[in-house]
């Protein structure tokens, strides 16, 4: 994807100015240094063209910081200007809503790419070499018959909004999958959930692989199988219905204890570039390393990073199981599972190789100069608007509700049911792209539309994104927001519509260089609208 960089002026004029008053001082420096030989002829001050062109600099900057306060508070549909109006969606038709989102993008979302770039080779360099160690150091145990347990791969898949082109904010988190090498004597069969009777929408999304012999030309007998696989099964599995399944607990929990030990084998090479730590997920998240700058770097991108490593199971096609499977709700704990199921044995699922070919298929068809990625970003930042206020409970169910991958897969859908981006998704239509995925988002949350897995979902987009595993292409549709109670649902779609009819007081109040003036909304307009309709 191409990348488009932009002139910073926030860095830029203080930086000019800056150097411009460092050569003043120095020439003022090396004047006096100079004695008498340096004495310019009487009536004659050489520092003062210098001085002068310094002074002029700084004025520039404060004019233009000026101008962009007065634009910031004086715009079209400003409270100033119309008495503080209700707001409605047609207003984002309006140019000046257009002024707000460049401005708040530029200020408050968007990443640097030059940031961004080096953020990410240093994640892959640390993470390589973590995961070659692992590799290196293989597994403690054996099966009989000098097969290997369960092992690194060797290489590593980055994945996430980091590596899509639509992370917003600060490029401090992201998300690698490791995946596993299972010993030549095991093979799986997984299964969806989804058709499963009885079963809570949260778990729909989930699979179970059950252990079966390899195709083996020799046709060795299932008892041998059985009994030469038996230390792998003991460490590793648990039965589920009478059938030995790969437990994704169990999984974790060796993954997590071999990182340990490979972080201990190269954390000595380590120290002369960074910090790094690592923190235990327990058995319900993936263990995070911590990358923190040394105190000897002097690079231009100090950024302290959150890497979290997921362990996963290659189906093929590019599909991955990964452990521990997502969390369930607390509207749908353990107990609602069917008897015989077991938490433990339940994987997820990761398609994001097929999401990112799905992106790129969707841009090689997109308009030149098509904004449906910032477009995402924008419906990201006003997701974390609509958390301000909001109390911890509140603000954890929101995100949940409203989660990245939830926001990604509703950009794709509308996307999809178009077949690319047209002339519609360019900058100037930049207002009416965000409504109108807010629009779809909300009619998903009142049921009026049902938001369907990207690759899960019926028909899904399986002709763009290539071959899928048997497993998926048997796997039920997944609606990733059944899981959600229908109140839990309508307040989020309350709570979305008041964000969305209040973004430009949220855009005034919170983008934009932190010493402009605040512009808030009265006091009247923070609750109007909360439970109002479409108008």
């Amino acid at each position: 994807m191409s990348v488009h960089y932009t002139l910073n002026l926030r860095v830029f004029w203080p930086l000019v100015t800056g150097l411009c008053t460092a050569l003043v001082c120095l020439y003022h420096v090396l004047r006096g240094s100079g004695g008498a030989r340096a004495e310019p002829a009487d009536g004659v001050d050489g520092g003062f063209p210098l001085l002068k062109v310094a002074v002029l600099l700084l004025l520039s900057y404060v004019l233009l910081r000026c101008r962009h306060a007065v634009r910031q508070r004086f715009l079209p549909g400003s409270p100033r200007l119309e008495g503080h109006a209700a707001f409605s969606s047609r207003h984002f038709r309006e140019p000046g809503l257009s002024i707000l989102l460049e401005s708040y993008y530029e200020h408050e979302v968007r990443l640097s790419p030059h940031v961004l770039g080096h953020s990410k080779a240093h994640v892959s360099r640390i993470v390589g070499e973590l995961v070659r160690a692992g590799r290196a150091r293989g597994s403690p145990g054996l099966i009989p018959g000098g097969a290997l347990a369960l092992a690194f791969r060797g290489d590593f898949i980055q994945v996430g909004s980091a590596y899509e082109q639509h992370k917003i904010r600060r490029p401090d988190s992201f998300d690698v999958l490791v995946p596993l090498r299972l010993p030549p004597l095991v093979a799986l069969e997984p299964r969806s959930l989804g058709e499963e009777p009885a079963l809570a929408p949260a778990f729909r999304g989930c699979f179970l692989c059950a252990l079966k012999a390899p195709p083996s030309p020799s046709g060795a007998s299932g008892g041998h199988w059985l009994r030469d696989c038996k230390p792998f099964a003991d460490a590793f599995c648990v039965d589920v219905r009478g059938r030995r399944h790969l437990s994704a607990t169990l999984v974790l929990r060796w993954f997590q204890s071999h990182l340990q030990r490979s972080l201990a084998t190269v954390r000595y090479s380590l120290e002369g570039r960074c910090r790094v730590t690592l923190t235990p997920g327990g058995l319900e998240q993936p263990p995070t390393l911590h990358i923190l700058p040394c105190r000897t770097d002097y690079g231009c991108c100090r950024l302290s990073m959150a890497v979290r490593l997921i362990p996963a199971v290659h189906l093929g096609d590019g599909v991955f199981l990964v452990a521990p499977p997502p969390p369930p709700l607390p509207s749908a704990p353990l107990l609602e599972l069917p008897e015989g199921l077991r938490a433990e044995a339940l994987w997820g699922v990761n398609t994001a190789r097929q999401e990112q070919k799905l992106l790129s298929w969707l841009q090689e068809r997109a308009a030149p100069g098509a904004c449906y990625l910032k477009c995402l970003q924008l419906l990201k930042a006003l997701r974390d608007l609509g958390a301000r206020g909001l109390d911890s409970a509140a603000a954890t169910q929101w995100g949940r509700i409203l989660s990245s991958y939830v926001l990604k897969t509703v950009l794709l859908a509308v996307l999809l049911r178009k077949g690319a981006p047209g002339q519609g998704w360019d900058e100037e239509h930049l207002g009416k792209c965000l409504e109108e995925l807010v629009q779809f988002l909300r009619d998903c949350l009142l049921r009026r539309h049902t938001l369907f897995h990207c690759v899960l979902g019926p028909g899904g987009a399986a002709a763009e994104v290539g071959p899928l595993p048997k497993a998926l292409r048997e796997a039920a549709p997944v609606d990733l927001l059944a899981a959600f109670d229908g109140h839990a649902r309508e307040l989020a779609a309350a709570r979305l519509l008041s964000t969305w009819q209040r973004l430009p007081q949220l855009l005034r109040a919170y983008g934009g260089p932190r010493y402009l003036a605040r512009c808030p909304p009265p006091r009247s307009q923070r609750t109007q609208g909360f439970l109002e309709g479409d108008p």
